[in-house]
């Protein structure tokens, strides 16, 4: 597939990473110094110039593409791209990402002549909301219609000793589930029965969400339901997440330092308390009893800001603390300062993005640790070499498929079952052996 790249940024960089091994990738950004890093570590065409320019693009070639990626941080220019791009080459698929999403919803209205639209603040809220709901996972995303969820899990002292330090087939392990890998270091297992879980590993876990439920009883005893969160900062993120979780049920308070922006969400947002409060003081804290909210996430702009707040919150008692993070490079400051998950919207939205350079037979895509794995939705072709065969008889080849969806409800299959040509596979394999997954299947 032909692929033109709208920006280099960090969704860029991503996007390519992720596509250039089995693409023909050309990317466009005005600074030179970003577009040098990618073309250093990666065989792809660069351009300097502007991607909402028409005679840039034409210039470089998108009457060519298959696919164009708008994805730099500025929505107008995404959308001006890729409106060329469908003058000049109306067959290409064009995807935006977008910050705003009000442009989510004038696109679903039919106003904009663009084919996807994939907005960050979206993307993240729904990855904290699936956080959430396994609150002992570290990782977590939903296929098939939400009737399959990946939970990633890193297992430590507290696990049950049902499934920890026994060999799987002898482990109490809960049902409508399947562990896809066990990550130990740099070393991944596709486990088998013989195989144990220990302490220090990480788990992929494939099941139904009832599963992923029981899977955070037994690696974290305790965690329970969430019903009550605060979130810090009002922004587009944080009002995202506000109303998302609202529509679950969930209870919401939110911290916001602007008067006029608190006054806005808190006519917004019915039901949700909004204070007007930078949510660093300690009395403050006290007062408003926020430690005891069963989650905190810091959702405003500023990684510092969020950095301190979520440690503070910590210091003074905060059970779970979720941070959003721009900068990749915070990261691991973030964990090593102990809290206890962080989303990189630019990650989720690089995700979302990615799957529409796959076979088309693939609905969906998670990436998991930086990339070195994913998880595929994949429908099975009638003349897969797999097709006919029970899973006990299937070779690895380093993927394993977790779960199948046919005829519309999810199984989670035995040694014995059949797959079955339509059936959509869930299967967890190495980023490097997508393309061969995809052909084999």
């Amino acid at each position: 597939m032909n692929v033109f790249v709208i920006g280099a940024g960090q969704v860029g960089a991503t996007v390519v990473q992720a596509l250039h091994e089995e693409h023909v990738l050309t990317v466009l950004d005005l600074d030179e110094s970003r577009l040098t890093a990618l073309s250093s570590r990666f065989d792809v065409a660069t351009v300097e110039g502007n991607g909402a320019s028409r005679r840039v693009l034409a210039e470089a070639g998108v009457s060519t593409a298959d696919l164009m990626i708008a994805c730099t941080s500025r929505d107008e220019s995404n959308i001006v791209a890729a409106m060329i791009t469908k003058a000049i080459a109306p067959r290409t698929t064009t995807v935006v990402r977008t910050s705003n999403p009000e442009y989510l919803e004038v696109w679903r209205e039919g106003q904009l002549d663009v084919d996807f639209i994939v907005s960050s603040e979206t993307e993240t809220a729904y990855a904290i909301s699936r956080t959430i709901g396994v609150p002992a996972a570290r990782h977590t995303d939903l296929f098939a219609e939400g009737q399959v969820q990946l939970v990633e899990f890193d297992v430590d002292q507290r696990a049950s000793e049902n499934v920890v330090g026994v060999p799987m087939r002898e482990a109490k392990l809960p049902g409508d589930s399947r562990v896809a890998a066990i990550i130990r270091g740099e070393e991944t297992l596709l486990p088998g029965g013989d195989d144990v879980i220990r302490p220090g590993d990480r788990i992929v876990v494939l099941g139904s969400p009832q599963a992923a439920q029981a899977w955070s009883e037994v690696i974290a005893p305790g965690t329970g339901t969430v019903r009550d969160v605060v979130i810090y900062g009002a922004g587009r993120a944080g009002t995202a997440i506000a109303q998302l979780l609202l529509e679950q049920g969930i209870g919401v308070r939110m911290i916001e330092a602007s008067l006029e922006q608190a006054r806005i969400v808190a006519d917004q947002l019915h039901g949700v308390r909004v204070y007007h409060s930078t949510g660093l003081d300690p009395d403050f804290l006290e007062r408003e009893r926020i430690a005891d909210a069963q989650v905190a996430i810091f959702a405003m702009r500023d990684d510092m800001k969020n950095h301190f707040a979520a440690t503070l919150a910590k210091v003074h008692g905060a059970r779970f603390t979720i941070a959003i993070v721009h900068d990749t490079t915070s990261v691991e400051v973030f964990e090593q300062a102990g809290i206890d998950i962080t989303i990189n919207p630019r990650q989720v939205t690089a995700e979302e993005i990615v799957r529409f350079a796959h076979d088309p037979r693939t609905q969906q895509v998670a990436m998991l640790e930086g990339d070195r794995f994913e998880v595929l939705d994949i429908t099975t072709r009638a003349d897969s070499e797999y097709v006919g065969k029970t899973f006990k008889e299937m070779p690895i080849r380093g993927a394993l498929i977790g779960a199948i969806v046919r005829n519309g409800v999810a199984v989670f299959p035995r040694s014995d079952e059949i797959l079955r040509p339509g059936d959509r596979a869930i299967i967890f394999t190495e980023s490097k052996r997508v393309p061969e997954v995809e052909r084999a299947l």
